[in-house]
């Protein structure tokens, strides 16, 4: 998928909406337990009932890999599911893979080829011969982890490197940000910064104004969406925002698919009124 589609999806729908779908067999309605295959009978449920509301998907291959082939296989159902019947949706498989560059092309291989998603969640940390590999195919997405939304963040990434390098204060975050844009442009790499982190969005912005950012954080882990609004969108968004547990989660009853739907409706009738704020645009 092309930026300027993206972006069409997310004006037309006035949403920059992605659900996450972590699907726990240990969290999911009992009921469901008894299907064949009860985790994409939940993802099915689920996204046929937000589907209206947001323009992206995000399937943590964690929660599939933990159920072994079964797992992998719904991975693959709920992916086809989309592709079949909302084509227009941004798919993204959150692997967060990256590893020496032979092993990175069969990773690229079997999200872009096999799998065939729009984009990949890709760690950084081995530098530019690990990540080069995901960006040679055509209408696909690089999504660089940069700034991430769980407290161990602080550990490394907002580490000064004024002791280390000549970047004269410059932070771990912000130096990924900087060099990798030697790699790829705006309209095929991403990156994952955490609506938790809030102010340090405008930081994010000051290195890569230009880029699409996939904020997760919003919701269960308490990221304000106003504030990830207000720092890091653009003038075509620039933004899409995942919510997993919020939605997906928000019954534990047979009308968990009905109210994931309400849930979704509620974020993608904020995020209708903060793109008229902040992009102008209806």
């Amino acid at each position: 998928m092309k930026r300027q589609e993206l972006s069409e999806q997310i004006f037309s729908k006035q949403s920059f909406l992605c659900v996450g779908l972590d699907t726990d067999l240990k969290k999911i309605p009992q009921h469901l337990l008894t299907e064949e295959d009860p985790i994409f009978s939940f993802n099915k449920a689920i996204i046929d009932a937000t589907a209206p509301y947001c323009v992206s998907y995000k399937p943590n291959l964690a929660f599939y890999e933990a159920a072994g082939v079964k797992g992998l296989m719904a991975f693959e159902r709920t992916v086809a599911y989309l592709k079949e019947y909302y084509p227009n949706h941004f798919i993204i498989a959150d692997a967060k893979r990256g590893d020496i560059g032979n092993t990175s092309k069969m990773y690229a291989r079997t999200f872009f080829e096999e799998y065939d998603v729009d984009a990949l969640t890709v760690a950084p940390y081995m530098g530019e011969d690990s990540v080069t590999p995901f960006l040679g195919y055509k209408g696909k997405w690089v999504i660089l982890l940069a700034l991430t939304s769980n407290k161990g963040s602080h550990d490394f990434q907002l580490s000064d490197l004024c002791h280390t390098t000549s970047a004269g204060g410059e932070r771990l975050f912000e130096r990924v940000l900087r060099v990798s844009q030697q790699w790829a442009g705006a309209e095929n790499m991403m990156y994952v910064v955490g609506a938790t982190q809030g102010s340090l969005l405008a930081d994010v912005r000051r290195v890569v104004p230009d880029h699409f950012l996939l904020v997760p954080g919003v919701g269960a882990q308490g990221g304000s969406l106003e504030e990830v609004c207000r720092y890091g969108m653009t003038r075509d968004c620039g933004l899409l925002v995942n919510s997993s547990r919020g939605i997906i989660y928000a019954s534990q009853d047979k009308d968990f698919a009905q109210a994931a739907g309400s849930a979704a409706r509620q974020l993608q009738q904020q995020m209708k009124e903060l793109l008229l704020n902040y992009t102008g645009k209806s």
